[in-house]
C-alpha cells in the first residue's frame, strides 16, 4: 500500500472517530484491548478522549492502560472531569496517584473531591470495578469476553445501552440455556433498584431488606453504571447501621441533631448569627450613606424591602441550584463560568419580567414616572447581582476547601442586600432632579 493510500486510510478513520465517537466505541470494544489501543494510539487526544469516555469503564480503563504515558497523559487532559474521576476510579491506588500528581492542582483537586465519598453513602461501599456489557452483543460475544476477565461475574450481568446507561440486568443461566446469535437485550430483566454514590447508609440498608439483593448497582446523574455493591458490603451497611443506630441512643455524634443538646447547639449556631449580625450593619451603613435623599423622597424608603427582597429571593433560587449541583456531583467548581453565565442569563431575564410588573405597580402608585424608572432599572440590576453571587459564592467556597453549606445563606443575604440598596438609591440619587 502506498503512503498516500495509507495516509487516506487514516485521515478516514480519525473522521469516523471524530464524527461518531459512540459507534467507534462500540465496534473498538470488540477488539482485544491491545488492538483497540494500537488504533487509538494513531490518533491525537482530542480524538481518543471522547472514544474512550464513550466505552464501558472496564474496557476504557484496559484500553487506556496500555497507551504510551505521553497520550494517556494528554488523554487524561481532555477528558471532562466526571469521566475522568470513573476512568481513575478502575485503577489501582499506585497508578491513580501517580495519574494525579501529573496533572494540573485545580484539575488533580476536582478529582479528588469527586473520588471521595462522604462517610456513610453508597459510593464508599461500593465496588467501581464493574464489567458492563452492552445490550446490543450477542450471546456468543458476550461468552468471549467473559472468558478473557480476570474477574469473571458469578451470577449477574449488567446491560448498558449506547450511552452507557443502565437498562437491564442479566442472568448467567440464560446465557447457557440460549442460542449463540442471541441479542442480549432480548434476554435482560428490568432493574428492581439502583442508586447513586451519594445515596445514604441507611437508604442502602433499606432496599437490601425490600429487594432482597445480592447485587445492588451504583450510578450516576446520567443513569451510567460506575460499580456495584457487593452482598458482603451491603451487610456491613446493615451491621453499621445498626451500631450508629445504638451510638445515636447515647448522643454520640459529631454533628448536631435534632435533639442535641442547647450548649452543643448554641457553639455550633452562635458563631454564624454574630457574623450574619456584622454583615447587617454593613448593610445598614449602606443605606445610611443615602440619607438624605430618603429624607427628601419617602417613597423611596417604602420601595426599598421590595427591591431587596426580590434581589434576595432571586440570589436563594441560584444558590440552592448551584449547592445541589455541588452536592450531587452534578457540576464540579472547573465550570464555574458555565454556572455563572446561566444564572445571570436567568437573573437577566427574570428580572426584566419582573422589573416590568414592579413599574407597572409602582406608577399606579406613586404616578411619578422618575421612580419608576429607578425601581425598573435597579430591579435588573439587582437581580442580575444576585444569580451571579447565588453562583459563585458556593462554588468559591468549595474551591477554598470550606463547606458552602454554612456560610453560603449569610454571605449571599449580605450581598443581596447591598447590591439592591445600592442600585436602588444609587440611581435614586442620580436622578434625583427628575423625582
Amino acid at each position: 500500500m502506498t503512503d498516500d493510500a495509507q495516509a487516506a486510510i487514516s485521515a478516514l478513520s480519525r473522521r469516523f472517530l471524530s464524527d461518531h465517537p459512540g459507534e467507534a466505541a462500540q465496534k473498538l470494544e470488540l477488539y482485544d484491548s491491545e488492538e483497540a489501543a494500537a488504533l487509538l494510539s494513531l490518533h491525537p487526544a482530542a480524538v481518543v478522549a471522547p472514544v474512550l469516555e464513550r466505552m464501558t469503564l472496564d474496557r476504557a480503563a484496559a484500553v487506556f492502560e496500555l497507551l504510551s504515558e505521553d497520550l494517556a497523559l494528554r488523554v487524561l487532559r481532555e477528558t471532562t472531569p466526571n469521566s475522568l474521576a470513573s476512568l481513575l476510579a478502575q485503577q489501582e491506588e499506585a497508578d491513580r496517584s501517580r495519574w494525579l500528581s501529573r496533572l494540573g492542582d485545580a484539575l488533580r483537586k476536582t478529582i479528588d473531591t469527586l473520588l471521595t465519598y462522604p462517610d456513610n453513602t453508597a459510593g464508599r461501599l461500593m465496588d467501581p470495578r464493574v464489567h458492563p456489557f452492552r445490550d446490543t452483543m450477542t450471546v456468543r460475544q458476550c461468552l468471549r469476553r467473559i472468558r478473557r476477565l480476570e474477574h469473571r461475574p458469578t451470577r449477574t450481568l449488567f446491560l448498558v445501552d449506547s450511552e452507557n446507561r443502565l437498562v437491564a440486568k442479566l442472568e448467567m443461566q440464560d446465557l447457557v440455556l440460549d442460542g449463540p446469535d442471541t441479542v442480549l437485550h432480548a434476554l435482560g430483566h428490568p432493574i428492581q433498584v439502583t442508586v447513586t454514590p451519594l445515596t445514604p447508609r441507611e437508604d442502602v440498608v433499606e432496599l437490601l431488606e425490600t429487594y432482597k439483593l445480592s447485587h445492588l448497582p451504583v450510578v450516576d446523574n446520567d443513569k451510567r453504571l460506575i460499580g456495584q455493591l457487593h452482598y458482603e458490603a451491603l451487610v456491613k451497611a446493615v451491621e453499621e447501621e445498626a451500631t450508629a443506630d445504638i451510638q445515636a441512643m447515647f448522643g454520640v455524634s459529631k454533628d448536631e441533631r435534632v435533639l442535641s443538646k442547647p450548649g452543643f447547639s448554641v457553639r455550633k449556631r452562635l458563631p454564624w448569627l454574630q457574623v450574619n449580625l456584622l454583615t447587617a450593619f454593613l448593610a445598614a451603613a449602606g443605606v445610611g450613606l443615602f440619607e438624605d435623599v430618603i429624607a427628601q423622597i419617602t417613597a423611596l424608603a417604602v420601595l426599598l424591602p421590595v427591591v431587596a427582597g426580590q434581589s434576595g429571593n432571586a440570589g436563594a433560587q441560584a444558590l440552592a441550584v448551584t449547592m445541589r449541583g455541588l452536592a450531587l456531583r452534578e457540576i464540579t467548581i472547573l465550570q464555574w463560568k458555565q454556572v455563572i453565565r446561566k444564572e445571570v442569563m436567568v437573573g437577566l431575564a427574570n428580572g426584566l419580567a419582573v422589573a416590568a410588573t414592579t413599574c407597572l405597580a409602582v406608577f399606579l402608585w406613586s404616578r411619578s414616572p422618575g421612580i419608576t424608572v429607578v425601581i425598573g432599572v435597579s430591579m435588573i440590576l439587582s437581580m442580575v447581582t444576585a444569580g451571579l453571587a447565588g453562583a459563585s459564592v458556593p462554588i468559591l467556597l468549595t474551591r477554598i476547601g470550606q463547606d458552602p453549606a454554612t456560610a453560603s445563606s449569610i454571605i449571599l443575604t449580605t450581598v443581596t442586600d447591598v447590591a439592591g440598596f445600592f442600585s436602588f438609591l444609587g440611581i435614586a440619587t442620580l436622578l434625583s432632579g427628575f423625582l
